[in-house]
């Protein structure tokens, strides 16, 4: 990589974040504690156990002399909070990331790890498995980072936080919003190692400059939120369909309209990749044992997607039913309830961080420094830790080497630019707590 201005200790620094040292770490961290920590998103569905990956995770930063607690919300839940104090004359910096992974419900389908999705495996520049880009291979990076630093003796006048979450898969309850509403933890700046990448090649031109690949810098984030929609039919036999008032007929008819509503919100000066929208994550009608019955009720479950400032549950749900009015309406035998999907979260977007301010003052100069790129600010699509952070206060921000937007099988992530990130992140926390040798 091109590497410009830099001091004789920044060399020596980045050195010691090799592509050698951050696959032996990614696939480490990968496997441990799977399949255990997967945590699915639905609230029917038991949650994640996290406990291997946080206390291996626990042990090497306290192997780096840093002070580390461990906080739990419920049993076998622990998450990591690792400081390394300064010398008191400069800001607190958190590197942050989460410590579960979405579950593998098919694993023959991972055929780029011959069907073990926990075993990492290389093709080329990208590594496969599940957690490599959403997010053992970024927090692989992180911990590279502080690891670089510490090996080389460098000090700071600021704090150096690590926090690593539990619970972040299923919107922080017993993570992030648990160590900041309850606990108090915060830091001035967080920058979240997660994914913010959106493709491109990656190898450098015959001057030996990188492509622009990425990474971007997501200095806000969109909403989500799960709604439940009900529709109810008459059940009948299926001998006699000219008397019946099938339901999942009425719901085939009602979800060309719900993939093409436009949501009630004010243009966002600042808005997301995604603008906000719908995905049909769920159909579910009939019982077992009545298939010579039509059912009675359909439930479609929907996601929707890149909510913006200024969006509610309210006015989604509002929303949402009158999509859904105007194809119940049409017969007096048909009705509908839209309500929020029990046990889950609305989750804000939330106000961009400046790009005039730190963290992304540090993390700017550094990209352009090592990369010679000047990462593009936006609002990150998806759900992350930085949310809650950014809720309590901080100026919390995402810059990640992993795809924004990770495949469901066979997930990936470039090596080199995990390998990137890491040295990036490096030269950030110097540059933020003002890290010198000792």
């Amino acid at each position: 990589m091109p590497k410009t201005e830099l001091s004789p200790l920044e060399e020596r620094v980045l050195n010691r974040i090799t592509e050698e040292r951050w696959l032996k770490l990614a696939a480490e961290l990968i496997r441990t504690g799977q399949p255990r920590s997967g945590n699915p998103l639905d609230p029917d569905m038991p949650g994640g156990e996290e406990e291997a990956i946080a206390m291996l995770t626990a042990g090497k930063l306290e192997a780096l002399g840093m002070d580390v607690e461990t906080y739990a919300d419920v049993p076998g839940r622990p998450n990591v909070v690792a400081t390394l104090k300064g010398s008191g004359n400069g800001p607190s910096l958190m590197m942050n990331d989460h410590l579960d992974t979405y579950p593998v419900v098919e694993p023959e389908k991972w055929n780029m790890t011959d069907g073990k999705p926990y075993e990492a495996k290389r093709h080329g520049d990208l590594l496969y498995a599940r957690g490599t880009s959403d997010t053992r291979g970024n927090m692989a990076s992180c911990l590279l980072a502080a690891q670089a630093l510490i090996e080389e003796g460098v000090t700071f006048e600021g704090d150096l936080m690590y926090c690593f979450c539990v619970d972040e898969e299923r919107d922080g309850t017993h993570g992030s919003i648990y160590l900041t509403q309850e606990l108090g933890i915060r830091a001035d700046y967080s920058i979240t190692a997660e994914p913010t990448a959106w493709g491109g090649p990656v190898n450098p031109d015959a001057a030996g400059n990188l492509p622009n690949w990425g990474i971007n810098l997501s200095v806000a984030n969109s909403g989500h939120c799960l709604v439940d929609i009900t529709i109810t039919g008459e059940k009948g036999h299926i001998w006699r369909p000219d008397v019946i008032v099938n339901p999942i007929n009425e719901a085939a008819s009602l979800i060309p309209l719900l993939e093409s509503m436009e949501f009630s919100h004010e243009a966002d000066p600042f808005p997301g990749h995604t603008p906000p929208c719908v995905t049909i994550v769920r159909i579910r009608g009939g019982l077992p044992g009545e298939m010579q019955f039509s059912p009675d009720a359909c439930v479609i479950t929907v996601a929707v997607v890149g909510i913006v400032p200024g969006m509610t549950m309210e006015t989604v749900l509002s929303d949402i039913s009158h999509v859904t009015r105007s194809v119940t309406e049409r017969s007096n035998r048909t009705s509908a309830t839209v309500a929020q999907v029990p046990g889950s979260l609305f989750v804000d977007a939330t106000p961009p961080v400046s790009m005039d301010e730190e963290p992304c003052v540090s993390l700017v100069r550094s990209s352009e420094r090592l990369l010679g790129q000047t990462p593009e600010p936006n609002r990150k699509n998806a759900f992350n830790d930085t949310i809650r952070l950014r809720e309590f206060g901080m100026n919390a921000v995402t810059f990640g080497p992993g795809e924004d937007g990770w495949a469901a099988d066979n997930e990936w992530i470039s090596i080199t630019k995990s390998v990137a990130a890491a040295q990036v992140y490096a030269l950030t926390i110097m540059d933020i707590l003002k890290g010198t040798s000792k």
